[in-house]
């Protein structure tokens, strides 16, 4: 079966210094990518090379089976979501206007947008009234679910999440994320996600690719990693959620004690 998303050879440079080492990874469709990894690992370069945002030096994406660099960049992005951490709605125009941006560069007439807008507004839970709302009259996770809502306006069937839910409070980051998940389910969307934090990348995702220094050093689902990653670095990722698991289980002990 053809893959969703195909990198071959793909590597990226900066300065002669190597952002993404010679990399090859196949996404299925309808699966749940988790890229995982510090600061300077490769993971957004490596995000941003299967939309066109940045071009390899070596290597080919494919998306569907069809190099990617043979598609007009802005064809390419319609069929490809994009969502990331300042979520960059447009400041002056509505939450509508900004949902509508992408079905109007299609070519959509008013009233079908308009039914796209209503529609994703209530599929990521948001009430219609903030469809008339500018941008800064909405909570920092209003605007992220407007960005959610943004990116699947058009009906991508792939869909890429740079440290989507990095700038938000631990509550609403997990009500957000859960609530992404069964988007992800209920719309069958393949989803790339990167993030530097390992329980986000273990709950969400179905599979997680462990970056450093552009290389994967880690690859398969949470339980597998969990059950012997065979590189140390990624042995010592994986016990990071198991080691803050018991301190909290402590504390909730001495809790108890002293009731």
């Amino acid at each position: 079966m053809t893959a969703a998303i195909e990198l071959k050879g793909v590597a990226k440079s900066y300065d002669g210094v190597a952002a993404v080492r010679p990399l090859d990874l196949a996404v299925e469709a309808g699966a749940f990518v988790a890229l995982l990894g510090g600061s300077g690992c490769g993971k957004t370069t490596t995000l941003k090379m299967i939309n066109g945002l940045v071009a390899p030096d070596a290597g080919e994406v494919l998306i569907g089976g069809r190099p990617a660099a043979a598609e007009p960049p802005y064809r390419l992005r319609r069929r490809i979501g994009y969502v990331f951490q300042e979520v960059g709605l447009f400041p002056h125009m509505t939450v509508a206007e900004n949902i509508a941006v992408g079905p109007r560069l299609a070519g959509w007439d008013k009233a079908r947008t308009e039914r796209r807008s209503a529609e994703l507004l209530e599929l990521v839970a948001l009430p219609a009234a903030v469809a008339s709302r500018l941008p800064a009259q909405l909570s920092g996770g209003q605007r992220q679910r407007v960005g959610v809502a943004r990116a699947l306006a058009a009906g991508p069937a792939i869909m890429l999440m740079d440290e989507p839910f990095g700038a938000l409070d631990p509550l609403t980051r997990d009500a957000l994320g859960a609530d992404y998940r069964a988007l992800h389910e209920r719309l069958s969307l393949t989803t790339v996600m990167v993030t530097h934090d390992v329980m986000e990348a273990l709950l969400l995702a179905d599979r997680v690719v462990v970056l450093e220094a552009g290389e994967v050093i880690g690859d398969g689902t949470p339980a597998q990693l969990f059950a012997g990653a065979v590189d140390p670095r990624v042995a010592a990722l994986m016990a990071t959620p198991l080691r803050q698991a018991e301190r909290v289980r402590a504390l909730a002990g001495k809790g108890a004690d002293h009731g």
